[in-house]
């Protein structure tokens, strides 16, 4: 098909890239870098309800003799576990996308869709996107990784790293996560906690020592769970969304000398 410099096309037919094929099964792959993490309880729910008029259109990149599943992967492996394994699915296929080309494409279908923010951010990551990049390589730097799993230094709740990074910037997250690392280590690094220390950081920059925070909150009764426990009771005193930040400052001025970290805007 023609079409002018500006792409539109000639003959007055809107057209796709992609295209309609027919595809094996057997040469379906899925690359784990563009795809979110497989869950078995979704495969098994598609497998009890299947219905072969809501299969739908998977979507797949063609390249180096395969076909990468782009979106569909769990109502594929929902046909191998009703044994169709063997079979040909009707998919629109793109040819030889990078794997950051169908990381992007997985993000752009999946906009419509419900997804969950972790595995919509790692797969930005791996395309390349360059905020979750950025904030990827600062949780990195503080010897911390991005995972919902419960080894050490597993960072889950990307939503938070996204806010505080929007908020404050490079420099305030990475401060955000070495105080909370040092002063709580893994039950730290939680959304609340660092968001409530995030806030911190940010509303009195050039106020707080962050060495000094570091030990008033390492060295609170109760360590995080001591601000957890003090936040809520703030919250409800005073109905603040924002009390584990209210609750920090109180821990933090306890151990401060002279002058105590007071904001030039309104408290938490």
């Amino acid at each position: 098909m023609n079409t002018n410099h500006a792409g539109t096309p000639a003959g007055g037919r809107l057209e796709r890239t992609t295209r309609l094929q027919w595809v094996p099964i057997p040469l379906m792959r899925v690359s784990p870098r563009a795809q979110r993490d497989l869950s078995q309880a979704r495969v098994d729910e598609l497998a009890a309800s299947f219905d072969v008029e809501q299969l739908g259109t998977p979507v797949v990149s063609h390249r180096d003799g395969y076909f990468y599943i782009i979106d569909g992967q769990h109502r594929i492996e929902a046909l191998k576990q009703l044994g169709y394994g063997g079979r040909q699915v009707q998919c629109w296929t793109y040819q030889n996308l990078a794997e950051a080309g169908e990381a992007a494409m997985f993000l752009t279908l999946n906009n419509t869709l419900t997804v969950g923010a972790y595995p919509k951010f790692k797969v930005a990551v791996r395309a390349g996107h360059p905020e979750e990049c950025d904030i990827d390589r600062i949780v990195r730097a503080q010897g911390l990784k991005i995972s919902r799993d419960r080894s050490s230094g597993a960072v889950g709740a990307v939503d938070t790293l996204r806010q505080v990074y929007r908020r404050g910037g490079p420099a305030c997250l990475a401060r955000t996560l070495r105080i909370v690392r040092d002063a709580y280590g893994d039950p730290g690094l939680d959304g609340v906690v660092i968001d409530g220390i995030s806030l911190v950081c940010h509303r009195y920059d050039g106020q707080l020592d962050d060495a000094q925070a570091t030990i008033a909150l390492a060295h609170a009764a109760g360590g995080v769970y001591g601000l957890l426990s003090q936040a809520e009771y703030t919250r409800r005193q005073t109905g603040s969304p924002k009390a584990h930040s209210a609750a920090a400052v109180g821990l933090v001025n306890r151990k401060r000398r002279g002058n105590k970290l007071r904001s030039r805007r309104k408290q938490p």
